[in-house]
């Protein structure tokens, strides 16, 4: 899958053409379409495994059996795992009711869970077991059959639909959720790649085919699409590289910046790295990570 990208200020397939696959392949994100069955972790190593690599990462883990849109960093790309994973997701799934109600009624409970919410992680959750508030932006009935209730629901990141599910059914008199599929992590959206499609791409590669494995690749670049783009001067970046702060006489063109905010570094077209900023005297941001 190609994605087509191009902000106001970076141009991601612009980018893209200057690279060679090999490069692209120590900073690259494949939007995976993760089947039914398999780990999130397991889908990473999958990747890593059959493209040779030393790391993957995943960004927003799906439970075993909910399928859908899980992006997968490669290699120095898994550094900006925190810069894409912390965004709204958004779902298509199955809820069974266990009792007959009206439209009207079983609208009127969807209601009540639309905004800040308050969850408890389900018992075999990887997270601690402590309330939190989330934020259900949407929930949406698409279609009812009987007691299935097909609907799409965009939340806030680290919300659990299933438990969104139990919840409504307990106003109901009884509800679980049948199916699930992520449509959109972040910037990432439907279409996306199959673990076929890869498998195919890298027999065509090793064969001397390198376009069906280009067009999966998204350059790591596609983190201006997630943060607020500064750019230097190109006299400086070899100070950046050796780790050094940004100053503010480093800045190709002097802003405002908000303190903790996180940037992504650029000169030009080339991504020097994440910071964050600190606004200290003479110094803008300090490194998180930086691409070198």
């Amino acid at each position: 899958m190609v994605l087509m990208v191009k902000t106001n200020l970076i141009d991601i397939e612009k980018i893209k053409s200057t690279k060679s696959t090999a490069d692209l392949l120590k900073f690259s994100i494949i939007n995976i379409d993760k089947p039914s069955g398999p780990t999130s972790f397991q889908v990473s190593q999958f990747v890593k495994n059959i493209l040779n690599l030393s790391k993957t990462s995943h960004a927003g883990t799906l439970d075993p059996m909910v399928s859908g849109v899980l992006p997968v960093m490669l290699s120095r790309a898994c550094r900006l795992s925190d810069y894409l994973m912390h965004r709204d997701k958004k779902y298509v799934g199955i809820m069974r009711l266990h009792k007959d109600i009206t439209d009207k009624e079983l609208k009127n409970i969807i209601k009540k869970f639309i905004g800040k919410i308050t969850q408890l992680p389900p018992v075999r959750s990887r997270v601690k077991r402590a309330e939190r508030i989330r934020e259900v932006k949407t929930f949406n009935v698409l279609e009812r059959e009987g007691n299935d209730v097909l609907f799409e629901t965009q939340v806030q990141a680290g919300t659990y639909i299933r438990k969104i599910c139990d919840d409504m059914g307990k106003e109901i008199g009884g509800a679980h959720m049948l199916e699930l599929r992520r449509t959109e992590a972040g910037i990432f959206k439907e279409p996306s790649v199959n673990l076929y499609d890869i498998d195919h791409a890298v027999n065509e590669y090793k064969n001397g085919n390198e376009k069906p494995l280009r067009n999966m690749l998204i350059p790591g670049e596609i983190v201006s699409q997630v943060l607020p783009v500064v750019f230097i001067k190109k006299e400086c970046i070899k100070k950046l590289y050796t780790g050094s702060p940004i100053f503010s006489d480093f800045l190709l063109i002097p802003q405002s910046l908000k303190k903790d905010e996180k940037i992504a570094v650029f000169s030009g077209d080339i991504f020097v790295g994440c910071y964050r900023v600190v606004n200290e005297g003479s110094i803008v941001a300090v490194p998180e990570f930086v691409l070198n």
